[in-house]
C-alpha cells in the first residue's frame, strides 16, 4: 500500500487530495500545526481514514520527524498562508510559510533520505509536489501562461509562491529528488474559504435569497481569472507523481471569466439581480492588482492525459447550491 503525507490537509485542496488518495488505495497522513488545532476534529470526522500527524513548516526539526515516522512514497506540500489579502498584513509570516516551509520539506526530504530511503539507481524514494500557482505570474507577461512564461508577482503570497517553485527547481536539479511543481490556477467549491471571492459571491447569494443578508460588500470583481473546480485539479497532482520523470506542469481550463461574470451567474442561479445586492467596498481592493490570468494546459493534457470535467457555468451552480443547502439547514 502506498503512503502520502499531505500538508495543508485542513484546506480545500488537502481534503480532496486525501479524498482522492485513499480510494485510490493509498495510506494517507494528514499534517496540522498544533495539538490544539481548531480544525482538527473537523477533519478528523471528515476523514476518519487520514491518520493527522503533528508539523510545522516553520520547524524544520518537526518536518524531519514527521517524514521520518510516515515514511512516505509520495508529499504533497500544500501547506500556505494561501489568502491572498492576508499576505500583505503578514507579509514576513507568508515567506517564512509559504516560501522558506517549502525548503524546509525539501530539507527534511533530502536528509531523512539521504540516511535509508535512496533507491539503488540512485533516485529519491520520496516523491514530491508542490503547490505553486498562476499568482507567480502576476503582471502577466504573455497571454495565455504556460510553464515557460516569466513570473511577474504582485503580492506577497506571490514572491513566496516563486520562491517555493524555484527551490524544488533546484533541489530537483541538485539531489536527484523526485520534485514537481504544479502552477495551479484558480480552483473552487463548495469547500473554498469564505474569504475568497468565489465563496463569499455563492455563499452572498445563498444568503440574500433567504434573507439571511440585505447586501454583499465586494472588492474589485473585474479581474479575470481562469476558474476551475478543485477535485478536478488534485487529480493532475496525484498524475504528476505516476510520471517516470518530474517536471512542471501547468493546470487551468483555458477559459477566463470575470468576478462580475461569476456574481451574475451565482446570483441569477437563485433568481436575483446582482447589482441590487452588491457594493463596492475599497478595504477590499488589493495594492497590487493583478487583472487576468488564463492557463495554457496543453503540456498536462499531452502528457499527464489530464482534462478538467467541470466547466465553469457548472463550477458556480455547484457552489451556489451547496451554500443554499447549508444555510437552509442552518436556519
Amino acid at each position: 500500500m502506498p503512503t502520502a503525507l499531505i500538508t495543508g490537509i485542513t484546506g480545500q485542496d488537502g481534503s480532496y487530495l486525501a479524498e482522492h488518495l485513499l480510494s485510490q488505495g493509498y495510506a494517507v497522513h494528514g499534517m496540522i500545526r498544533g495539538q490544539a488545532n481548531p480544525k482538527r476534529p473537523l477533519i478528523e470526522a471528515m476523514l476518519p481514514d487520514v491518520q493527522v500527524v503533528e508539523g510545522d513548516l516553520l520547524d524544520q526539526a518537526s518536518l524531519i520527524n514527521v517524514v521520518q515516522d510516515a515514511q512516505p512514497d509520495e508529499i504533497y506540500n500544500l501547506g500556505a498562508i494561501s489568502f491572498v489579502p492576508l499576505s500583505w498584513n503578514q507579509a514576513e509570516l507568508t515567506a517564512e510559510t509559504t516560501g522558506l516551509g517549502v525548503l524546509r520539506m525539501l530539507e527534511a526530504i533530502r536528509l531523512v533520505t539521504g540516511a535509508s530511503r535512496s533507491r539503488s539507481d540512485g533516485a529519491n524514494g520520496i516523491k514530491f509536489y508542490q503547490a505553486s500557482s498562476s499568482e507567480m505570474f502576476g503582471k502577466v507577461r504573455e497571454s495565455p501562461q504556460t510553464e515557460r512564461t516569466p513570473f511577474y508577482p504582485r503580492s506577497p503570497y506571490g514572491v513566496a509562491k516563486v520562491y517555493g517553485h524555484y527551490i524544488t527547481v533546484n533541489y530537483r536539479e541538485s539531489y536527484d529528488l523526485f520534485a514537481c511543481n504544479g502552477i495551479l490556477f484558480n480552483h473552487e467549491s463548495p469547500r473554498r474559504g469564505v474569504d475568497f471571492v468565489t465563496r463569499k459571491l455563492s455563499l452572498g447569494a445563498a444568503r440574500i435569497k433567504l434573507g439571511k443578508q440585505n447586501e454583499l460588500l465586494m472588492g474589485n470583481l473585474a479581474s479575470k481569472r481562469d476558474w476551475g473546480y478543485a477535485p478536478d485539479f488534485v487529480r493532475a497532482m496525484h498524475m504528476m507523481l505516476q510520471q517516470e520523470e518530474a517536471d512542471d506542469y501547468v493546470i487551468g481550463t483555458g477559459e477566463y471569466h470575470s468576478g462580475n461574470e461569476f456574481a451574475e451567474l451565482a446570483f441569477k442561479h437563485v433568481g436575483l439581480d446582482c447589482g441590487d445586492y452588491i457594493k463596492s467596498d475599497p478595504r477590499f481592493m488589493r495594492p497590487a492588482e493583478v487583472d487576468h490570468l488564463l492557463a495554457d494546459a496543453s503540456k498536462a493534457r499531452e502528457k499527464l492525459g489530464w482534462e478538467p470535467s467541470v466547466d465553469f457555468q457548472e463550477l458556480v451552480r455547484i457552489m451556489v447550491e451547496a451554500d443554499l443547502q447549508a444555510e437552509a439547514k442552518a436556519s
